[in-house]
């Protein structure tokens, strides 16, 4: 498994959002990024993540940040999990989780005694130059904006 740690370029990716545009790394190139990973799009604690996000988006535009939002989910169930809450910031559907475990976000996870694979809930912040500045591998979903803005 891959672990990235602040200092580490940035993983290139591509992927297909909600609105079925395609979205680079290379888009925000010269732009401070939030990369986060979700496990399933309408599920608790993704939604309070990712709402948590989107309340706060303009104090993350302020502090110059542009947010990404990455899980295995559908082109189909991004849209419909984007559209429900308004978010104004890219889902990508990453159904081969190629983006998700090229960032290391794919691992061992156990609930209920139960151990199987899946996606880690890990927020990657890049710099202008496609650093990784920080990983934020213990999320607080309710308050996560927080968490980035410091």
């Amino acid at each position: 498994m891959v672990l990235l740690k602040p200092g580490d370029p940035a993983p290139n990716f591509s992927g297909t959002d909600q609105n079925g545009n395609i979205v680079s790394l290379s888009d925000y190139k010269g732009s401070k990024l939030v990369v986060y990973f979700y496990p399933k799009a309408n599920t608790p604690g993704c939604t309070a993540e990712s709402c948590s996000l989107s309340d706060n988006y303009e104090s993350l535009l302020a502090r110059g940040y542009k947010v990404v939002g990455v899980s295995a989910d559908t082109v189909k169930s991004q849209k419909s999990f984007s559209d429900k809450f308004g978010f104004r910031f890219p889902l990508l559907a990453d159904t081969e989780k190629t983006i998700i475990k090229a960032y290391g976000a794919w691992g061992a996870k156990k609930m209920y005694g139960r151990e199987y694979e899946g996606i880690m809930r890990y927020t990657f912040l890049i710099d202008e130059e496609g650093i990784i500045s920080d990983v934020i591998r213990k999320v607080d979903t309710k308050n996560h904006a927080k968490q980035i803005l410091g």
